[in-house]
């Protein structure tokens, strides 16, 4: 596959967008979202081939978002054009009893929000890996997906370990969705080799840091907790203190600011392009603070950029002065538990 097309073949009767809008920013803490202005905002997305929606039953109001935006595009234009929407929500049950009917139930709850016959990736996440019911609720998961309750299922955040218990059990997973960027490169070290021979995709956010990997944070000093109005500002930032600090960061900001203006593009497009090119990575997923701010024109210019060898060595010259993220956090999810 060509590294700078827009589409993934994810499943056989599945192509998604390689950028996919994120919706954890709708959930609170990342500024406050007017309802109505974040609907039409949707459409904008839509129309810029910007057609996969990432969200969870967690993420407050994003899968009634999607419900509306969804019925008033259907309404405007037709089912044809529905047929261009890729839905993924996440199911993120508190640990406890994996009954058929609790996991049907929150199943049918987001297939109502997001106003869909069918999910078309559901991503389970467990909190506690001591409680093996997490291959209870992938039983009852799998069953609703032989019905037609859900096309595919993947999993958020979880290692290495536990995919391969799964899948000794015989589960059928399309995708994992994990922390990856060019300051956190854990998934290479296990998730990815193990994808790459088992054909599980993986779906990457955290690429640009909450928006720390922008020309926004470069030559600036380090921002106190204060200036950091976002959790997304706040989790990365905690990140950015693991991986090396805040005077190493600027260096990496520097040599991203030099491969940018060597190819006509910018910091959050060569930091995108370079987690794209990563083997058994589907699609990166930027969040989308709908009716605040956005940076689609920008962000559509990763399908333009190729980076070369020489960008490479110079990310990497930076990167191998850092701390080892898997020596200090473990494997990819580890920071959840």
């Amino acid at each position: 596959m060509e590294s700078n097309q827009m589409t993934w073949q994810f499943a056989p009767d599945l192509k998604i967008c390689r950028i996919l809008n994120g919706m954890w920013q709708v959930a609170g803490g990342h500024g406050d979202i007017d309802p109505e202005s974040a609907v039409s905002e949707m459409f904008s997305y839509h129309d810029s081939g910007l057609t996969t929606w990432d969200m969870a039953d967690i993420y407050g109001p994003a899968e009634e978002y999607f419900g509306k935006f969804r019925q008033r595009l259907e309404k405007q234009r037709g089912e044809d054009e529905i047929k261009k929407v890729q839905a993924f929500t996440k199911f993120v049950p508190n640990p406890g009893p994996m009954t058929r009917s609790i996991v049907e139930h929150h199943v049918e709850k987001s297939i109502h929000r997001m106003g869909v016959k069918l999910i078309d990736v559901l991503q389970f996440h467990w909190w506690d890996y001591n409680d093996t019911r997490y291959l209870d609720a992938l039983y009852h998961l799998s069953k609703l997906r032989d019905e037609e309750k859900i096309r595919y299922i993947g999993l958020t955040n979880f290692d290495t370990d536990r995919i391969e218990i799964m899948l000794e059990h015989g589960f059928k997973l399309v995708s994992n969705q994990v922390q990856y960027s060019i300051l956190d490169q854990r998934p290479q070290v296990k998730m990815e080799p193990f994808c790459k021979k088992n054909g599980v995709h993986l779906l990457a956010y955290g690429t640009l840091c909450g928006g720390f990997l922008s020309k926004k944070y470069l030559g600036k000093p380090e921002p106190s907790r204060s200036d950091m109005n976002t959790y997304s500002l706040q989790k990365y930032k905690n990140v950015i203190d693991a991986w090396g600090g805040w005077n190493l960061f600027q260096e990496l900001l520097c040599v991203l600011n030099e491969i940018a203006i060597k190819h006509g593009s910018s910091i959050a497009n060569v930091a995108t392009r370079y987690i794209l090119d990563k083997p058994v990575v589907a699609g990166v997923i930027i969040g989308a603070r709908l009716g605040i701010s956005e940076n689609r024109s920008d962000n559509l210019k990763v399908f333009l950029l190729q980076l070369d060898k020489e960008d490479d060595e110079k990310i990497k010259s930076v990167t191998s002065k850092a701390k080892d993220l898997f020596t200090v956090i473990g494997d990819c999810g580890d920071e959840y538990r």
